[in-house]
């Protein structure tokens, strides 16, 4: 068995009161109450990209200044097709900017340094050569060269005075050399001979990361997940990428690095792949939103980029990555609806305020009008609506909802009745333009909603990518989804929401995909990390939403938040179910209903705790 010292290399810390200041994650003992405590991780860290400025011009092969800032990043050289380009672009987080070319155009060089102070080593022209520039931050001039020509190196460096080089080709290459301001000197070298590989770091602490070597049988197995650690004067291998791969980018440092992009003939072709370096491990975290090798780039663990390569073709996007520190939070059980069914609406503003109606009770011919109010504790029956169903839209709060849609007694009629509620009573209103089922929804109240998607229940496509707007009076057919679907969620408001997930006859275990409304059009963006239907979500605009439950063939209980460019998972819902609603906010919400596999009258409370000392044992 696993023990606590085993595990974190720390004994547990005994005190006879609590710590003032413990910090997150830690576990002590206070001895004057016998009990185990722990501090509750309150945030968490979370990685994602999101698209730049592109490009002025298009190219592959390019290369980039490994420590430059995200925000001032310069890539140079590359192929545009076919000459090797000069040209170097200059950013400034959010536009390039065409700067003085280098000298000589070539191709698959080293780049190492800063936006002001940066390097351009080797490379193809074509034909492996031995040429260096130097830039300060207006110019390229040409220096000492390499000692080795060669193409497809890596390198890094702090500026243009402290440089590291090394693999390459051809022959597939293991030298590795110094730069000290004006001469290049040969020094140990790599472990294994590689071309295509990456590189994070600086001259006296340094990566090399993934690549192309020779003799992999079959020859797909060439490209490598090897990677070596540089102390200055030694490489020693330490632990391997997750993903092989060649024509990646690097950024960071020795101890905190990310490696991105990339190919590998085993996917085939270009990758989104991202892993992330402690010191000691790669972890694979968030995809990129393009696949892309030889592109150029550099920067942070924490901040990155990378612009340019083959997609394929050749492209001129740009992409960043950014860490982001977000609330933790965790699902507990909450008071249980009186009526168990699946296939409700919901509406509410957080967890202590929550609206619940109509739904299927058993077979599909029991459907129900049932309407339920919480209160934090436990929920009340209150009147039903006018038009029992199931498998409707609905949006706004505890005290102004509204229900749409759905599919209606006897056999499977689907309807456009809409329902107002005022806090105590239902009232018909004017009707969807198309009758649908299984729509997506989101709104703040009676006077402001959104209906997305959904199955209008006729062969053959039923599934529809149909959007209709709410102004408190008549329903208006705005632009559709670019993407038809049905049984979906959706999470905001009439002008800024989030559509995710759902299911498209193509996709049996269900669509990973997400779609934001600005209030006129929807643009796909980063999809769910779990593909689902039957899925239900809450959230306040397209910036901020979560995402629970739901299918892929099997009981989901997964639960995902939206940062407003990707889902980062979070806590499990306590119970796996289908066919559920919910309601409130991101630090705030209920789930509640649903099959499970049989329908359910469990309510969970999801919130982002305050408290964050918990006892986790006592004698």
């Amino acid at each position: 068995m696993a023990t606590y010292l085993g595990t974190h290399g720390s004994k547990i810390q005994n005190y006879t009161t609590d710590p003032d200041n413990p910090n997150e994650g830690e576990v002590w003992y206070n001895a004057t109450n016998n009990v185990l405590k722990f501090q509750y991780p309150t945030t968490f860290s979370q990685g994602s990209w999101a698209t730049g400025g592109n490009l002025n011009t298009t190219r592959g092969y390019l290369s980039g200044a490994n420590n430059a800032a995200q925000t001032t990043a310069l890539v140079f050289g590359g192929t545009e097709p076919p000459p090797r380009s000069t040209y170097t672009e200059l950013y400034n987080g959010s536009n390039w900017t065409e700067v003085n070319n280098l000298n000589a155009g070539r191709s698959s060089m080293g780049g190492a340094g800063t936006s002001t102070s940066a390097l351009g080593v080797a490379g193809h022209a074509p034909g492996a050569t031995d040429d260096v520039e130097s830039w300060n931050g207006t110019n390229w001039t040409e220096v000492g060269d390499i000692n080795t020509a060669r193409d497809a190196l890596a390198a890094v460096g702090a500026d243009n005075t402290s440089a590291l080089a090394f693999g390459g080709n051809p022959p597939v290459r293991n030298e590795t050399e110094e730069w000290n301001g004006s001469s290049w000197t040969e020094v140990n070298n790599l472990n294994t001979a590689r071309e295509w590989l990456a590189g994070a770091g600086i001259k006296t602490a340094a990566l090399g990361i993934g690549g192309a070597a020779p003799g992999g049988s079959p020859p797909a197995n060439n490209y490598r997940a090897i990677t070596e650690l540089w102390n200055g004067t030694n490489w020693t291998e330490v632990n391997d990428l997750n993903f092989g791969r060649a024509y990646m980018v690097g950024a960071g440092t020795s101890t905190s690095a990310l490696g991105f992009g990339g190919y590998s003939p085993t996917i085939p072709g270009a990758t989104t792949d991202t892993e992330s370096w402690n010191g000691t491990n790669w972890t694979e975290v968030s995809e990129m939103i393009t696949s892309i090798y030889g592109g150029g780039g550099g920067g942070t663990a924490t901040s990155a980029i990378i612009a340019g390569g083959f997609s394929p073709p050749e492209t001129n996007v740009t992409q960043e990555w950014d860490v982001s520190t977000l609330a933790a939070g965790a699902w507990s059980a909450g008071g249980s609806l009186n009526t168990a069914r699946q296939g409700l609406a919901g509406a509410g503003a957080n967890n202590t305020s929550g609206l619940a109606f109509a739904g299927e009770t058993g077979s599909p011919s029991d459907r129900v009008g049932a309407t339920e109010s919480y209160d934090g504790t436990s929920w009340t029956e209150l009147n039903d609506l006018n038009t029992a169903r199931a498998s409707l839209g609905g949006t706004g709060v505890q005290t102004s909802a509204l229900g749409f849609g759905g599919f209606v007694p006897p056999g499977n009629s689907t309807t456009n009745v809409t329902e107002s509620w005022n806090g105590s009573s239902w009232t018909e209103v004017a009707d969807l333009n198309t009758s649908r089922l299984s729509m997506g929804s989101a709104g703040i109240s009676n006077t402001s909603a959104l209906s997305i998607g959904g199955d209008d229940f006729t062969p053959p496509t039923r599934q529809q990518a149909l959007t209709e707007s709410w102004n408190g009076s008549s329903w208006t057919e705005v632009n559709d989804l670019n993407t038809a679907r049905f049984v979906l969620a959706g999470a905001g408001t009439q002008t800024s929401a989030l559509a995710f997930g759902g299911y498209d006859f193509s996709s049996p275990t269900g669509v990973a995909l997400t779609e934001k409304w600005n209030g006129t059009n929807w643009t796909e963006v980063n999809d769910l990390n779990t593909a689902r239907y039957y899925i239900a979500g809450s959230g306040t605009d397209n910036t901020s939403a979560l995402a629970f439950g739901g299918t892929t063939g099997s009981l989901s209980a997964a639960t995902e938040l939206w940062t407003g460019s990707v889902w980062a998972e979070q806590n499990d819902l306590s119970t796996a179910r289908q066919v559920l609603a919910g309601n409130g906010t991101t630090t705030s919400s209920l789930a509640y209903g649903g099959g499970a596999p049989a329908n359910t009258t469990a309510t969970e409370e999801w919130t982002v705790p305050s408290a964050t000392v918990k006892t986790i044992s006592t004698d």
